[in-house]
């Protein structure tokens, strides 16, 4: 790396250092500040905290308060805010039933959040009642194509960009996907094969600004099939409703769960 590019990293990262410092002088006993406090709370020039602050009001990070010279967390931040807690509260009440999900079922349970370029797996519950244990590894990022990606990308209130996800396939593979996906909103449930003859069924899991998660059982596909209208999909699509109401994502999970109802009422009478 060049001295020049070295000390381009360098500013950067103090950037974001300093913005992140600034960031945390608010709290609950002090919703707004204004750079002259912040300057003198972090022992910095005022002018230099002055221009931070600014560029945090253009990114939507801050915006000025009703006092002169003043500022408050932005939409930004709060939108931020809001995301992270209502995963880390899924994340705290999901062990259980992912417990016994995997319990009833025979089946390993797998909690899967939204990364940056699809779902990425946060919890794991294994069934080690079989010979064979079908495990998945926390951390890993799951393709589009598999049942807890069409789950997210079905239910997505950004359509926008689960277009530009899905216009970066191949063609072919695009039109198959989107048929996946369209089923989804249908029956309330995906599914996918996997390689290494794994197969999975997912469901959305809500909270009240929309899908938050996805909960999935996987399984050999001698235990898993791909039936939407299988006794596993009923089982995966009630543990996420269960998630949904205590996050206050009743609406929708509502909504979810009845379409996946219809289809195993009307298998059964068949």
């Amino acid at each position: 790396m060049s001295e020049e590019n070295s000390a381009g990293s360098a500013s950067d990262i103090q950037a974001v250092t300093r913005a992140a410092q600034i960031l945390q002088l608010f709290g609950p006993n002090r919703p707004q500040l204004t750079a002259a406090e912040a300057a003198d709370l972090l022992h910095l020039n005022r002018s230099t905290v002055y221009r931070y602050c600014n560029s945090l009001v253009a990114a939507g990070l801050l915006e000025r308060g009703h006092a002169i010279g003043s500022f408050v967390p932005g939409g930004l931040l709060l939108q931020l805010g809001a995301f992270a807690m209502s995963q880390r509260k899924v994340l705290d009440l999901a062990p259980a039933v992912m417990r016994d999900l995997s319990l009833g079922a025979h089946m390993t349970a797998v909690l899967s959040l939204w990364g940056s370029g699809g779902p990425v797996v946060s919890r794991v519950e294994e069934d080690t009642s079989r010979n064979v244990v079908v495990s998945v590894r926390v951390g890993s990022q799951l393709p589009l194509v598999s049942a807890q990606a069409k789950v997210f990308l079905a239910f997505t209130p950004d359509q926008l960009r689960a277009e530009r996800m899905l216009s970066a396939l191949p063609a072919e593979q695009q039109e198959a996907l989107r048929a996946e996906i369209e089923l989804t909103r249908v029956t309330g449930v995906a599914t996918s094969p996997d390689l290494g003859g794994v197969n999975a069924v997912a469901a959305p899991i809500f909270d009240e600004h929309g899908i938050c998660a996805t909960l999935a059982l996987v399984a050999t596909n001698h235990v898993l099939t791909l039936d939407r209208e299988s006794q596993a999909a009923w089982d995966v699509a009630t543990a996420a409703a269960e998630l949904s109401a205590a996050l206050g994502g009743g609406t929708q999970r509502n909504q979810t769960t009845g379409r996946l109802a219809g289809v195993v009422e009307r298998a059964q009478r068949n």
